[in-house]
Parts: C-alpha cells; structure tokens; sequence
C-alpha cells in the first residue's frame, strides 16, 4: 500500500535495542547516550544525568498482549530524518522477541491507540502530532492490519476514498466520508468490534453512531443513535451498547439508558435538572449490576454508585472523602474495583477474596513504594500484563501468570533513568486562605534533608479536567536532579477532587486559583521547605500564565518567573481559543473564564507590577496558546523596563516536537533558575 511505507526491521531492531529482555533472554546494553552538549558534560562531570536523559523520547508509549498471549503489541517511537518523533506501531512473538509486523504512516500522522480485535489482527486509530504537551489530535481513522504486518489498510475515516485504490481493503460505503473510534473490541466475537461513527466534518458536534465494524473489511451495521450530541457508549459484557453520556452546546452531560439493543434510551440524569453529572464505568461480573461515578451534589468526592438493570433501583456503594473513583477492570471487562490517585493510588475492590485480587495485593507487596496495575489480560484470563511505576520509576512491565503467581520481566520505560539517583516524591495538603483543602505534590532532590532548599513552584496546565499525579515526571525529576525542590499543586478546579472543588475554580482565573498557589508557597516556607529568598514560579500553558500572574500578584513572593507556551492575554483567548466544538468550547469558557474585567487578570496588562527576571518560550506553530501571547507579554514588559528573556522556537507546537530544542530550552530554564535561585544567585 502506497500511503504505508515501509519501516525497514533493522530501524526497529535498533530502535528497540534498548528495552529489556522478553521471556527471561539477556538484556541488550543500552543505547550509547546522544552527543554530549556543554551542559551534558559539565553534569556529567558531576555525575548528574544530563538534560538530554530526561528530555529524549522514551523508546516506547504502550504495550498491549494478544488474546492468546502469543504477540506483544507496541507503540514504538521511532526519530525520523528531520529530528521528529512520531509513534508507529510494532508486533513481537512474545517468547521469541521476533519482530513480526510493524504499522507506520508517512507525514505527522502516528499511532494514538490500538486494539487486539482477534488472536491476529489489530485495528489501530491514529491521530497528528500538535507537541510535546498535546496527546495527537484523533483524524478518526481506524487501520488495521495482521500480527505478521500483512493485510493493512483503513477501515474507515476521510482518507478512505482517496486510498481505496490503493488498498486490497474493500471499504463500506458507509464509512468512506466517515470518522470513528473503537468503543468495544468484543471480546469472544474476533470478527466485529464496536464503534462510534459519525459524519466526516460534524466532528464532535454530530450525533454519534455505534456501530458493528467487520475487522477484515471495515462494513459497519448501525446498532444504536446516540440521544445526545457528543456522546461516549458503554456496552455490557455481551458487547451491547446500554449506556450513551454526552452534552449538547450548553455543556450540561446527560446520561442515557437502554435495557437492551432494541430498547428506547431512557435519561437517568440530566446534570441541567439535577446540577450533577452521572458517568457510567461498565458492568460487574454479575452481568446485570452496572457501576457509575455520580458527582455530590454537596461538597465531597463523587460516589461510587450501582444500578441494578434489573429492578432499575439506584444506590450508593461508596464515597472516598477525598478523591475521585476511577474504575478498575478485570480480565473480561468487568468493573472488580475501584482507584483513588489523590497521593500513591489506592485500590478498593469488591470481592477481597477473588484470586485475582489476592494475587494484585501479593504484587503490591512485592513491589513496596510502588503502584502495580493490571493493564491487559489474555482472553482466557490467566496470564495478565502487570505495570509497576513510582515516583522514582519511570515504569516496567511483567508478564504475569496468575496460575504459576509467577512474574516475568518484559520492559522498562526509560531504562536510562536510574531511580536511585531520583527525588522522593510525597503527597502534601495545606489549607488555603478560604479553609479549603488543597491537595499537591512535592518532590526534594534525592540525599536531601528537604529543608531549606529552592523552591520552583510548578503549576499544571488546564487549569480544569487535569491534574497531577503521583508519580515519575522527567520535568520534575530534572528540576530535582539540579537541587530544587518542586511543589505542585493541585489548585481549586482541578480534577479529581469532586465537583464542588472543580467549580470552585470557574471564573477564578488569577484570583482564587492564584491564591492556591500563593498560599501553597507560603505553606513552604512556614515548613521550612523553602528558603523564602529563593523561589521561582514556573508553568507551562495555563501554568504558563498562573506563573507570570504569580509575579505580577506577589512582586516579593518570587523572585524569578518562566513561563512556557503560556497564554497570557485572556482577552485575546476568546479569539484564538482552538475548542474542537466552537459553540460548545465558548460557552465552557464564559462558564469558566467569564468575560468581565479580563484586562485587570491578564499579566501582559500588568508587567508593571512584575519585578522580577522572566524567562518566555513558546512554538511558533502553537495553536492552542498562539506566540502572540509570548510576544504580547515579552512587549509589554520591555516597554515597562522589566528584564525579560523571550524565544519563540520555528517549528515548534505546544510542547516541542525536537529533542534539540527540548534540551535548549531546558537548558535555559536552568541557568536562569541557577542565575536567581541556585548557586549563581550567591
């Protein structure tokens, strides 16, 4: 097929050539380390990792097994000729470590996800890359192709006309103008998944279809019409769709059900009557009990909460009284438990003497300090894919035979990276100054007493649906690794932590919101964490902004400032803002931005008040927060005297594309952090 390329083995081999042994073999040696930079040879005279170390791409994203345990699948990510990454797709016999078959589209498009729809055959969504921050962007294309790289070609999506001549696929007429994601692999079924589809251009704004896909040939029969605009369907077990949840323009969710695939949906929760959103997690392994996350209509967590589809009653299971649930999935799909990741996750299981779950606690206990995670299973359920990451860990994964109870080292995430040599990192909480409980992160270099050290205070992007969490972050651990300390906090809005802590944060955009981090940098120093005369702040996207509204808020708070692909003139946000549904994404930002008094919250409006040096960097290509806010902020500041140092990289995205320019701009946020808070400031 002309559009699919061919990735020669050996490029694969040796891009492969760093991973650890499959199926007890010897592990290779490790990849030589990239060209030394002259702040790679001054850290490695220091016995620092380099910048380098933790800025290059990881040798791979995800690894998913076989139904009959036989392959591994893995998104690989492979450097091309212009120094970009992009992630393509692998298959390896998994007790030879034979490269099989590999999936790799030209231009920017790369692997998003893939699915084992059989023992041989995978479907394979992509998307194009916008950055480093950014997940790819879905096009709604599905591929697929065979384990042993035959047989490939698009099932459906808009490429579909144009490369039908080129492909042996025959592709339906009814998803040639198409767009689609996998919604159930159907388990036990091996020649049909379950997809949403919709029309080519409606894009999120359309009315959603599931639909059963042939995997050989991608036809597709219609199973059910979503009743709301922007839906997600969950099936049962047996692979009916019984669930759709979504929300139309106002942003309202409302949740639907069906008792069976020729039922009528049936609204369970509409969030615009009920002012709380209802999300289903699947079903247990009773078949009839479906498990769901309602928000609390006061100021808690969500609830776990179970609906029996037999007698369409409704109760609590259970609240946590500080985070989230996030489901938990056994071997067949079914809902076994649930999560909470407000510090080192937590899991809570509904049957503490199911073998499966005994052999997860035994795991945990084999692993201390360490998050374990059941991420695939083998149709048959006895053999399961174990993940294993902490916040040292960068993460490895095992084969595990729940028969034998026996674990087998498959691969490392970035095996470069020495956790011994990494900061500890630890969940903290701090009132804020209104007596709400702030929930946050804090990492101290590795041998330090974490007493009195600098401090770069690290607020995530969003600011809302995203949140930090425990564990391994290179950002941080590079930050760490050069004797700062690093608070993250997880301010008002965040997500995780109910509803009523989410919409604490609307319309507290550099007031509440700041506050937080304010308070959390106070809360430092009064622990003795930080040495008060030397704390930078520094974020990235709306971190970005949070950092310079920082400086212009607390002008003796700071006393260095950086900020990275920031948006830093709301005004012009409203303008520029890229929400895949245009009508949908300003009304969420009139609900959580507002419109009033925007000029007296935008830092390019008060650089007269920041009194401290400020680092900018932005891509050129960024579409989510455009350069024209970099240089709205850098103009505003030299026009106010202030001392700035600003780049805009050519190319370059939301996050950065090139691991040259990620090690560049790294190494500037170090020797500016070293200038005004490390040992260049003494």
């Amino acid at each position: 097929m002309n559009s699919i390329p061919v990735l020669r083995a050996a490029v694969i081999a040796a891009l492969l050539a760093g991973t650890s042994a499959i199926a007890g073999t010897t592990p290779p040696p490790a990849p030589p380390a990239p060209p030394a930079t002259p702040a790679a040879a001054a850290a490695t005279a220091a016995k620092l990792p380099s910048v380098a170390d933790f800025v290059r791409d990881d040798t791979f994203e995800d690894l998913k097994i076989s139904p009959t345990g036989q392959y591994l699948a893995m998104s690989v990510n492979l450097t091309e000729a212009d120094g970009k990454s992009k992630r393509v797709l692998v298959v390896r016999d998994r007790a030879s470590g034979k490269l099989l078959g590999h999936f790799n589209l030209a231009g920017s498009t790369e692997v998003q996800d893939f699915w084992w729809a059989n023992d041989h055959r995978l479907l394979i969504s992509v998307g194009e890359k916008s950055g480093l921050l950014e997940r790819p962007q879905p096009t709604g294309e599905l591929y697929a192709m065979d384990a042993d790289g035959s047989n490939q070609g698009i099932l459906i999506g808009y490429r579909a006309v144009s490369m039908q001549g080129g492909s042996h696929i025959t592709v339906g007429k009814k998803t040639e103008a198409g767009a689609a994601t996998v919604v159930e692999p159907l388990r036990g079924d091996g020649k049909h998944v379950i997809v949403a589809v919709w029309p080519h251009g409606s894009g999120a704004s359309g009315f959603e279809k599931a639909a059963s896909m042939d995997v050989a040939n991608g036809q597709i029969s219609v199973v059910a019409t979503a009743p709301v605009r922007n839906a997600d369907f969950m099936t049962d077990l047996q692979g009916v769709v019984r669930f759709a949840t979504g929300a139309n323009d106002d942003n309202q969710t409302k949740t639907y059900y069906r008792d069976g695939a020729n039922a009528p949906w049936v609204l369970l929760n509409d969030q615009a009557v009920s002012n709380v959103a209802l999300f289903p997690f699947g079903f247990g392994a009773d078949g009839h009990t479906a498990y769901l996350s309602r928000e609390d209509a006061g100021n808690g967590a969500n609830i776990l909460v179970a609906y029996d589809t037999a007698s369409h009653v409704m109760k609590d299971v259970r609240q946590d009284p500080v985070a989230d649930p996030i489901a938990v999935y056994g071997p067949h799909g079914e809902v076994i438990g649930v999560r909470y990741d407000d510090a080192k996750p937590r899991f809570v299981f509904f049957n503490d003497n199911d073998p499966l779950v005994q052999s997860f606690r035994s795991l945990e206990a084999s692993f201390p300090g360490q998050a374990v995670v059941f991420s695939d299973y083998t149709a048959d359920g006895k053999q399961a894919l174990v993940y294993t990451y902490g916040d040292t860990s960068p993460g490895d994964y095992y084969l595990f035979d729940l028969d034998s109870k026996k674990a087998t080292h498959l691969l490392s995430h970035r095996e470069w990276i020495d956790p011994d040599r990494m900061g500890s990192q630890r969940a903290i909480t701090f009132k804020a100054r209104d007596g709400l409980t702030v929930h946050g992160l804090l990492t101290v270099p590795a041998g330090s007493n974490g007493k009195n050290l600098p401090l770069v205070i690290h607020p995530h992007g969003g600011p809302f649906d995203v949140a930090d969490a425990w564990g391994f972050n290179g950002e941080v651990q590079l930050l760490a690794s050069r004797g700062y300390a690093v608070l993250q906090v997880n301010y008002r809005g965040s997500e995780g932590f109910g509803r009523a802590f989410a919409i604490a944060g609307y319309r507290q955009w550099g007031r509440a919101l700041q506050d937080d981090l304010t308070d959390a940098t106070q809360w430092a120093i009064a622990q003795g964490i930080a040495d008060p005369k030397r704390i930078c702040i520094y974020g990235a996207s709306y971190g970005g902004y949070a950092a310079l509204m920082g400086a212009a808020r607390e002008p003796s708070l700071y006393h260095c400032v950086a900020g990275y692909v920031g948006v830093y003139d709301l005004q012009a946000l409203y303008s520029d803002h890229d929400a895949p549904d245009q009508r949908g994404g300003e009304n969420f930002l009139k609900k959580t931005l507002g419109q009033d008094g925007l000029a007296s919250i935008s830092p390019d409006h008060l650089a007269d008040r920041i009194s401290v040096p400020v680092l900018l960097a932005a891509g050129k290509e960024d579409t989510t927060a455009p350069p024209v806010h970099t240089e709205m902020m850098r103009d505003a500041l030299l026009k106010a005297g202030k001392s700035v140092q600003a780049t805009i990289y050519p190319g370059e995205g939301h996050g950065f594309y090139l691991e040259a320019d990620r090690e560049a701009f790294y190494n500037s946020l170090l020797a500016f952090l070293d200038r005004y808070i490390g040992s260049g400031a003494h």
